[in-house]
């Protein structure tokens, strides 16, 4: 069985989170408050309508609205807060989009990440930063293999690129600054994540509840592409996890995978669609548009989360079916005029009991 964040750990710890209205950010907020941390978030207003941070009707007093490239405004709120553990989930995450503003998502990645680490170097209580890169930060060689911690970094897209080039500017920082000051940072690589209240543009789960809801067929831009699925609660509890070991100083590995087991099937994107359109009791029907000009992505994806597991005792507790069901009875739920907010406790609370 996984190891489990500890509640008893988090009660009381300040937090600094930033992304917090994001997808991602949104689900850590709330499970971090659940367990009684003090979290302070910081991130832009949110993207997409609506939004999950919206629909948790998430305290706007606790979190700081700007942008992380703004060194001042970025200092400032670390050092109101004076932080135990950062977590740093601020991103341009999305493949396409940088394609289409290659210089800016390298500006949010990179320099965002530059500027939060520097401001990390004046917070005095800090013991931790756990910054949030992705599973593509590997040099893809679409050998179908599951990439281990210690394989070549790089990217085919600016997303990747300015991913990997965050994981040489965590490195640099370390070194040069943060070791001397006895604060741990290291790197957490989550696959592709299924879950409720994700409602951003270019991804797969938003866009088959959008197609539902307008009554359209879905397009699918790579039906035969494999990634490695797993629900945001599994990445959420790893990250989580990584952030205890490296402020009791309970480990020294300063990257992590976190992802599903390889002996688990890669399920096509197609067949994640068609499983949760199932799931919610909507026909499955689906378009191929791989054929229409477009922006390459990498056909196939694994991590190989092997080290986590020795390290951390950690291992997704949800199968990639399971996780595909609580997105679908998540989205459901919604769709039907459930509470998100009761919506994405009751998963929480499911979690944690196993």
């Amino acid at each position: 069985m996984s190891r489990l964040a500890n509640p008893e750990f988090w009660a009381g710890k300040r937090v600094f989170l930033t992304g917090h209205t994001g997808f991602k950010g949104s689900w850590a907020q709330l499970w971090l408050r659940q367990m009684g941390a003090d979290v302070a978030g910081y991130a832009l207003p949110p993207l997409s309508e609506p939004s999950l941070h919206a629909l948790l009707g998430t305290p706007g007093a606790d979190g700081h609205l700007g942008d992380i490239r703004d060194p001042d405004a970025l200092t400032d709120a670390v050092q109101a807060h004076d932080p135990e553990i950062i977590l740093h989930m601020a991103a341009q995450p999305l493949v396409r989009e940088s394609y289409r503003t290659p210089a800016e998502t390298f500006d949010v990645n990179v320099m965002g990440t530059v500027r939060l680490l520097e401001a990390a170097r004046r917070a005095q209580a800090l013991k931790a930063i756990v910054v949030v890169t992705t599973d593509k930060v590997y040099r893809n060689d679409e050998s179908g293999r599951h990439f281990p911690e210690d394989a070549t970094l790089g990217g085919h897209d600016p997303y990747s690129g300015s991913k990997a080039a965050c994981e040489l500017v965590v490195s640099t920082w370390r070194d040069a600054f943060l070791r001397e000051r006895g604060i741990r940072v290291a790197t957490a690589r989550g696959g592709n994540v299924l879950g409720g209240g994700d409602f951003s543009a270019d991804r797969l789960v938003p866009d088959i509840v959008r197609a539902a809801l307008s009554g359209q067929a879905l397009d699918i831009r790579s039906p035969l592409a494999t990634r490695p699925w797993q629900h945001v609660l599994d990445c959420l509890n790893g990250y989580f996890v990584y952030a205890e070991a490296l402020h009791g100083d309970k480990t020294t590995v300063d990257a992590l995978n976190f992802g599903p087991s390889p002996a688990e099937r890669q399920i096509p994107v197609r067949d994640v669609a068609s499983a949760i359109q199932t799931a919610m009791g909507l026909p499955s029907r689906w378009r191929d548009t791989s054929s229409v000009d477009q922006p390459r992505e990498m056909q196939t994806l694994g991590l190989d989360p092997a080290l986590a597991a020795k390290t951390l005792s950690w291992t997704s507790r949800l199968s990639q079916q399971e996780a595909i069901a609580w997105t679908a009875n998540w989205y459901d739920g919604w769709r039907k005029g459930g509470n998100a907010r009761a919506l994405t406790l009751d998963q929480i609370d499911a979690f944690m009991k196993g």
